[in-house]
């Protein structure tokens, strides 16, 4: 599981960069700082003084002040934004990471528009945070600091005036970040509810189409458009409410310089090249002021997606390994459920008291109506979620003592609900075991799974990519190029969760006579139809998350139980005459 690094740990890790890029800010503000004071000796030594010998070096030190400034601040920016890139790149490997290692108890309860919303919009506001809001907030702090000196060590009495104007600024600039808090952190969560509203109509839009539902789905996408809406008003308002005032004092700040450093340039206190300076220092530090709002709000945005993430880190995968797993030399595939029984959070009990043993080589069916429990026995065999009760054993090893990673790749797993990536189909089959699969596995595995046939007649054959979760294909392709990805990885235990279904019953006839010629793969059969599970080895009839009959095809048809009636629906001919 990926750890949670706090932001001052990544950007101690960039210590240097930041070092050379706060010490080039530094550089650049000072060469700023120098221009009024060049202005004053022009007014007062060259204009007033005469001394014209002077003037081509005070121009030229304007000039080498402005090319310095256009280095630095080029060097300042590049370095801030290059660690700001680094670091939020970091941090989205870092919470992807981690959202990976989380259990699907986790994914049960938490929506995919929610988490596309942290991975992505929140890490780029932190993002944006630590690269020119952060330098940004450097430089104004600095600056202010830089051009205060220089009006007090000019007259002190005069540069009271900039700093009432700097604290009454700031006061403005915190009690507006006060208001923004809690409503970045609304934006936030409501941006995530549109885009799971978002995801979920796209990924469903032709469930959408062939309900008639666009009307019902374009409402619930606008009524919470128009929540976004309110909230980004509600921001906006808030801004509106506060900037005039900093406007406000950046405007008339100016103009009292002008007026009472005039009276002290007519009573003889200053000269007029003193307040030509003021006025500069006083023109520069109008800048400052009116950056406070527009940086409070974005650091406030930076701040309330840091803690969207912090909830994410939150949360522990409650499927996680010892410190010492056991490594098995060979995975034969025996597999024992040993009294097991598993129930969610805060839900009745899904299975009871189960117990079966699958030999290394052997075939188990798993039949059952709708909800009976049987994808359960799956996801605990892969430790999707452990069991509450009971044990499960591979090759006589409890698995919470194997490697999740021993575990998984050790099972091949054709799922009820076929996912298919948007890419090749070449690489789709590869999935499994990417690094180790040749093509002549894949078109092998093709072959068996009766996928070769289709495939070979698209225009790019097996480099054809197929769209989002295999658009463009039918059902029955899908399934077989799911079945072509399980058999490609060529693994100890094979699963097969009602994966013929969409399939006819010759296809399927076909995909059997693969399955019994893999005599050293323990195969679990999952499925409604007979004739997928009537040659296993045992069957075993789910009811109500408990195993209501077992036994082998015939011995279940003797039984004349539940078994016998879903044979009697299917077929709807006597026992005696099917037999």
């Amino acid at each position: 599981m990926q750890t949670r690094k706090k932001l001052s740990t990544y950007i101690w890790e960039y210590k240097w960069y930041y070092f050379f890029a706060i010490l080039s800010l530094i550089a650049s503000v000072s060469l700023d700082m120098l221009a009024p004071m060049l202005t004053m000796h022009i007014i007062d030594d060259v204009i007033l003084g005469g001394r014209l010998t002077v003037l081509p070096y005070l121009l030229g030190g304007i000039l080498l002040v402005g090319v310095g400034r256009c280095v630095l601040q080029y060097t300042k920016e590049f370095i801030f934004d290059k660690m700001g890139s680094s670091i939020g790149s970091d941090m989205r490997k870092n919470l992807f990471d981690h959202i990976q290692s989380l259990s699907s108890s986790f994914f049960d309860r938490t929506n995919t528009g929610e988490l596309m919303a942290r991975v992505k919009d929140d890490i780029d506001r932190i993002w944006n945070t630590l690269s020119y809001v952060s330098m940004l907030i450097i430089e104004v702090i600095f600056h202010t600091c830089v051009v205060l000196f220089c009006m007090y060590r000019l007259h002190a009495p005069l540069a009271v005036i900039p700093t009432v104007a700097m604290v009454l600024s700031a006061f403005i600039a915190v009690s507006m970040e006060r208001h923004l808090g809690s409503i970045y952190e609304d934006i936030s969560e409501e941006n995530a509810v549109l885009n799971t509203v978002a995801e979920e109509n796209l990924a469903g839009v032709r469930t959408v189409k062939a309900f008639a539902r666009e009307k019902f789905e374009i409402s619930k996408f606008l009524s919470h458009n128009q929540r976004y809406y309110e909230l980004n008003m509600k921001q906006s308002k808030v801004f509106v409410r506060y900037y005039p005032y900093l406007q406000i004092i950046t405007k008339l700040l100016p103009m009292l310089i002008l007026l009472l450093g005039g009276r002290l340039v007519i009573q003889g206190v200053i000269t007029l090249g003193v307040l030509g300076a003021f006025l500069e220092y006083s023109n520069n530090i109008v800048w400052p002021m009116e950056m406070l709002g527009w940086l409070s709000n974005d650091f406030s945005a930076g701040i309330a997606s840091n803690k969207k993430l912090s909830k994410i880190y939150d949360q522990t995968p409650t499927v996680t390994e010892t410190e010492k797993p056991v490594s098995l030399d060979h995975v034969q595939g025996r597999i024992e459920f040993s009294h097991v029984s598993f129930h969610k959070e805060d839900m009745h009990e899904i299975l009871h008291d189960i117990t079966f043993e699958a030999a290394a080589g052997s075939t188990i069916g798993i039949m059952g109506a709708t909800g009976a429990g049987k994808t359960s026995v799956i996801q605990l065999l892969q430790r999707q979620y452990d069991a509450t009760d009971g044990c499960i054993r591979l090759d006589g090893v409890d698995i919470r003592e194997l490697s999740l990673k021993q575990l998984r790749s050790s099972i091949s797993i054709v799922m009820q609900d076929v996912f298919l990536f948007s890419d090749t189909i070449n690489e789709n089959v590869k999935l499994g075991k990417k690094a180790y699969i040749d093509e002549r596995i894949v078109r092998k595995a093709s072959r068996d799974a009766q996928a070769s046939s289709f495939i070979e007649q698209m225009p790019d054959a097996y480099e054809t990519v197929i769209g989002e979760r295999g658009v463009g294909l039918s059902g029955g392709q899908k399934q077989r190029i799911s079945i072509a990805r399980a058999f490609a990885k060529q693994t100890p235990v094979l699963i097969m969760d009602d994966s013929t279904s969409a399939l006819d019953m010759e296809t399927e006839h076909e995909i059997q006579k693969t399955l019994n010629a893999l005599p050293d793969t323990t195969k679990l059969i999952i499925a409604h139809r007979i004739s997928a599970v009537r040659h296993a080895d045992e069957i075993l009839v789910l009811e109500n998350g408990a195993i209501a009959e077992r036994g082998t095809h015939d011995e279940l048809l003797a039984q004349k139980g539940l078994y016998y009636t879903t044979y009697v629906s299917q077929y709807g001919e006597p026992v005696h005459a099917a037999v």
